[in-house]
């Protein structure tokens, strides 16, 4: 598993030691340059002293400038080539002198040689490059080495640092970890960092919807259960009813009833599923263009038959070719059950018409009828679930649910529903207006 706080210490730790290291080369190299540099002043300056100064050729074995001047060699040759001095003989070094700086690479490493010529003299002096090297590689590790011991109370220190900083991260994760399904109140944002503060918004937000989302699932049991028990326990008592019937034509009476209750309860129980399946994050079908003059047409020969059994003239107002981008099976459910209610609701005799249309370049389903209407003070609220309009004398059986599973529909394409007057000035009219984005432009025939 993958820790912020060691990805952190790795990287943080890693671009330290990294950055001393070449902190020790730069030191080195520039401790190099500057020892070349003071050295080769040394030399000259040591050439220069010792050109004024007498000498008579060396006998064997002696010249040395004595105890720890094994630094340096010195070699003196008159204009003849007779060597008048060497400082330390037992150094192997080059008998012959070539003015001015130069590097010299012998049997026991490289030499740094400067010579000069001054009062029929050459004076030469010489110094091992190592002594060089030496220095400067002591001047790196007196530089290096303290940034070295601190590594590890750094390292400390870097670690503290970022568990501080990661400290309100631990207080948020405990404080999600103490909320439930039946404690989801928003996390505090109180002495939270700038940069956790997304991260926690974000999360009230999803707090919010879950609770909404739980609300709406017990909302939704409740009803269901409510709902249901109603049509079961006539059937049951339907059922009761048949069997204690005394002739055949009571009995025939009593199972006709059990037949209609059966009926109401498998529909209350289809349109609850639907209901269940239209809820946010569960109908997630791919979306695809739809031609809304094809499905009305489909919906209208779908339910002519129930539109003829009571005598009701169902039509279709199809001003041109409509498409939208949408998922076709839901958009099927939300005009069959607008139709379907408008049915249910348009006495006999009555109209029912739906319009598909292009309104503002939005595309427009609308159904409208002749039936009693639905008040302004219920136009809100017909679209909650388990809630019907105000009918008369309660002539017309339903569970509710039509105009529920509509809006559910409607909003998860993003669409406008707006109820007003139907046919004639009477009855009423539902529109469904989508939104620009989701109307396709028609195709020319």
């Amino acid at each position: 598993m993958k820790s912020i706080r060691r990805q952190l210490l790795v990287w943080l730790l890693g671009g330290l030691a990294l950055a001393i290291i070449a902190a020790a080369f730069g030191t080195y190299f520039r401790a190099r340059q500057e020892a070349n540099a003071l050295f080769d002043y040394q030399l000259k300056e040591m050439a220069a002293s010792l050109t004024d100064a007498p000498f008579a050729p060396a006998p064997a074995g002696v010249g040395a400038l004595g105890p720890g001047s094994n630094a340096l060699v010195v070699q003196i040759w008159d204009r003849n080539g007779v060597q008048l001095y060497l400082s330390q003989p037992h150094r192997v070094l080059p008998q012959n002198a070539q003015l001015g700086f130069t590097t010299v690479d012998t049997s026991t490493g490289a030499w740094r040689v400067f010579s000069t010529l001054a009062d029929d003299q050459v004076v030469q002096v010489a110094q091992p490059m190592s002594a060089r090297r030496e220095l400067a590689t002591s001047m790196a590790l007196r530089t290096v080495v303290p940034l070295l011991l601190a590594l590890p109370v750094l390292a400390l220190l870097i670690w503290l640092t970022i568990a501080r900083g990661l400290a309100p991260l631990d207080r948020v994760a405990a404080a999600v970890e103490r909320r439930s399904p039946a404690l989801l109140e928003p996390l505090s944002e109180s002495g939270l960092p700038r940069e956790v503060k997304p991260l926690v918004g974000a999360l009230n937000g999803l707090l919010a919807r879950l609770s909404q989302a739980l609300d709406a699932q017990r909302s939704f049991i409740a009803d269901a259960a409510h709902e249901l028990r109603t049509p079961l326990t006539a059937v049951h008592l339907q059922a009761q009813l048949a069997e204690r019937a005394p002739n055949d034509a009571e009995r025939r009476a009593a199972l006709a009833d059990l037949k209609g209750g059966l009926q109401r309860a498998t529909r209350l129980v289809e349109q609850l599923l639907t209901l269940a399946r239209e809820e946010p994050g569960v109908a997630d079908r791919p979306q695809a263009t739809i031609d809304l003059q094809a499905l009305a047409s489909a919906v209208v020969a779908e339910l002519a038959p129930l539109a003829a059994a009571k005598r009701i003239d169902l039509g279709l107002n199809a001003e041109s070719p409509v498409q939208v981008h949408g998922d076709a099976e839901a958009l099927a459910t939300l005009l069959s059950n607008l139709v379907d209610n408008a049915l249910r609701y348009t006495p006999e005799g009555g109209r029912v018409d739906v319009g598909v249309a292009i309104d503002a370049g939005r595309a427009l389903l609308s159904v409208r009828d002749s039936g009693p209407g639905i008040p302004e003070a219920d136009r809100e609220r017909v679209f909650d679930r388990f809630v019907r309009g105000n009918v008369a004398a309660g002539a017309v059986r339903g569970s509710g649910l039509g105009l529920s599973i509509v809006k559910r529909i409607a909003e998860r394409h993003g669409a406008e529903i707006v109820v007003g007057p139907g046919l004639d000035g009477a009855g009423a009219g539902i529109s469904v207006r989508f939104p620009a984005s989701q109307t396709a432009p028609a195709a020319v025939p």
